[in-house]
């Protein structure tokens, strides 16, 4: 940008100047005329200015509840609460119903980069396993998915994604790629295939299966003592044991201690990884210098791309549990470690926004901050306290289907010029609008296939009043959970609950026995009627609606029926991406830094100088 204005400076002095000897010889015929082509030229310049396209900078954190929010609410998280994040909402847009499509990370952001419904890329959960779990399964973002980053590529954006992808790698077997983020639109990544999980660390424990784990554990320990019991049977002479025997207990013996080990006693190294596009260049990943290096790449990606339009999703690791224990935060904030990952969130959006508002960039520069979905409430321990968000008012949590507290996230947006400072929007709205949102500021006109997101723009910039989302739709992995209708008529907001799930113990507010909630079978209760609450009278869902209470109540159940049978009528057929058959490690598809099964290596030199 800097070469062309003083290439622009150059032209305007020189024409000047030219002008200027004109005068001074008294041509009265060729000054008019210069004047008249830099006049021209001039409007040529306006024009250039007017149509120059934006670039873009989406701020996703993982795991945050919206209540952690000082300008959501939250005076308490630290004294000095979290005013970056406050800043970026006192110069923006804040969104007070912004709506994530499920309470889990995987189906979450795949609804949120292609603007549809996880159901439609088959991108939900059918049973217990309701995100990618191994680096090495099958299933992820199918490659004839549209993302955003891949609509912008298209049309001329230079697209990065730093940081957790979590949408799969591979398809059939090892580099194929299938899933990755650059068949799926983004020039660059850097970061975490998969996402941080207590695994990363070692000492905090499992997150994967882990009373499957125990089970093989268990059963490697029987079919091992059976076997040694076996052996001093045959050598005291006690029983005649055959040879065969032995050897065929021996083999069900490995068998079942590989089954075990490899898959789940290895998980930090086939699953806590950074890649570099498509070349994984440390595994395991070192985590306590982690949020530098995704800070680093951020910045210098908005650096490297500051002449030209540019599209970067920073996806945080933060505040996925492990929580990191970086020194300058450490014991800082009024809520532990959980408090003290906040603040440094806040650190790494105040520096994002510097580095934009230092380059020149920020009257030309779309910033979204956000998170996939609640706040996770049965995450503690005994020694660390609550490792999860707090979702303010509103109820449930992660993984808790429909409820409020899973998918009420924190919306904000900022484009100085463009939209108004201070300005709060209370009408519904979803992270899959962002997709056509996207679309529409890149000038993107070209045939989409269905989408369940609407541009947000006349929102934002105050040109509409009221929501295109009449209806959304609220899902627990493949199941229609609940259903929110907006009457064109009403500030209402009516919500229907089809089932919910079974918190336990019974009275708690979340799944402790489970740890996150499941979507069928025993483990939900369906309701006939539904649950109805209002929304706008009722944020919190605590206090249920009946035909006594409510005179529409008949009418509701009616027109939500209705949207329900023609939404359901507009899913095709889909291969499931989150089967058994889809999750499951497989080691010809795992993501290898060397030579399989001996996978390993630290970020090298080079990568230390890019990283900076």
């Amino acid at each position: 940008m800097s070469v062309k204005l003083t290439r622009r400076k150059f032209f305007w002095e020189k024409e000047i100047g030219v002008i200027y000897d004109c005068l001074l010889l008294r041509s009265a015929m060729l000054a008019p005329l210069l004047l008249s082509l830099l006049l021209a030229s001039g409007s040529d310049v306006k024009g250039e200015v007017e149509d120059k396209r934006p670039n873009f900078v989406l701020m996703m954190v993982d795991d945050l509840g919206i209540g952690d929010i000082g300008c959501y609410g939250n005076d308490t998280i630290s004294s000095r609460r979290t005013p970056n994040i406050d800043r970026l909402a006192s110069e923006g847009v804040k969104l007070t119903q912004y709506i994530a499509a499920a309470p889990l990370c995987t189906p979450s952001r795949a609804a949120l980069m292609t603007g549809r419904y996880p159901l439609r890329s088959g991108m939900a959960s059918p049973g217990r396993v309701q995100v990618l779990l191994f680096l090495g399964g099958s299933g992820g973002l199918p490659p004839n998915e549209t993302t955003f980053a891949k609509r912008l590529q298209q049309q001329g954006y230079t697209t990065g994604l730093v940081g957790k992808w979590h949408q799969g790698v591979n398809c059939e077997s090892r580099g194929d790629h299938c899933h990755h983020p650059n068949q799926h639109g983004f020039s660059y990544f850097y970061g975490l295939p998969f996402t941080l999980f207590n695994d990363c660390v070692p000492g905090e424990g499992s997150d994967v299966l882990v009373d499957l784990q125990l089970a093989l554990q268990h059963l490697t320990l029987l079919l091992g003592l059976g076997l040694l019991t076996m052996v001093c049977v045959r050598l005291c002479g006690l029983l005649e044991v055959s040879l065969w025997l032995l050897v065929l207990l021996f083999f069900v013996s490995t068998v079942a201690a590989a089954v075990w080990y490899v898959p789940f006693g290895l998980l930090r190294t086939w699953n806590c990884i950074i890649m570099r596009n498509q070349d994984v260049i440390e595994q395991p990943m070192t985590v306590e210098t982690l949020p530098q290096r995704l800070l680093a790449e951020a910045q210098n990606f908005i650096k490297r791309n500051a002449d030209r339009p540019f599209l970067l999703f920073f996806s945080l690791a933060h505040v996925h549990t492990p929580l990191f224990t970086t020194p300058a935060f450490a014991g800082k904030s009024l809520h532990g470690r959980y408090g003290d990952n906040l603040e440094e969130v806040d650190w790494i959006i105040g520096k994002i926004m510097e580095t934009v508002d230092s380059l020149g960039l920020a009257n030309n520069t779309f910033m979204h901050f956000t998170s996939d979905h609640g706040g996770h409430l049965e995450d503690s321990d005994s020694l660390i306290g609550q490792k999860g968000g707090w979702n303010s008012i509103y109820k449930g949590g992660k993984a808790m289907g429909g409820w409020e507290g899973g998918i009420r996230v924190p919306g904000i947006f900022r484009w100085p010029g463009r939209l108004a400072a201070g300005r709060v929007v209370d009408e519904p709205t979803s992270l899959m609008d962002l997709y056509p949102t996207l679309k529409y500021l890149a000038k993107d006109t070209h045939p989409d296939r269905q989408l369940d997101g609407y541009n947000l723009m006349p929102l934002l910039e105050g040109k509409a009043a009221r929501s295109e989302h009449e209806f959304m739709f609220h899902y627990c992995g493949v199941y229609l959970n609940a259903v929110r209708w907006h009457p064109p008529d009403s500030n209402s907001i009516f919500k229907v609950h089809f089932f919910t799930p079974n918190f336990f113990p019974p009275g708690a507010g979340g799944c402790y026995d489970t740890r996150v909630c499941l979507c069928h079978g025993q483990h939900v209760t369906h309701h006939n009627p539904p649950l109805l609450y209002d929304l706008f009278h009722d944020p919190s869902e605590s206090r249920q609606l009946t035909p006594e209470t409510e005179p529409r109540y008949a009418e509701i159940l009616q027109q939500i029926a209705k949207a329900v049978e023609k939404h359901k009528s507009t899913f095709p057929t889909i291969q499931n991406q989150m089967s058994w058959e889809k999750i499951l490690w497989r080691p010809w598809l795992q993501p290898c830094c060397g030579t399989f099964p001996f996978c390993g290596c630290k970020l090298s030199s080079f990568d230390k100088i890019l990283s900076h």
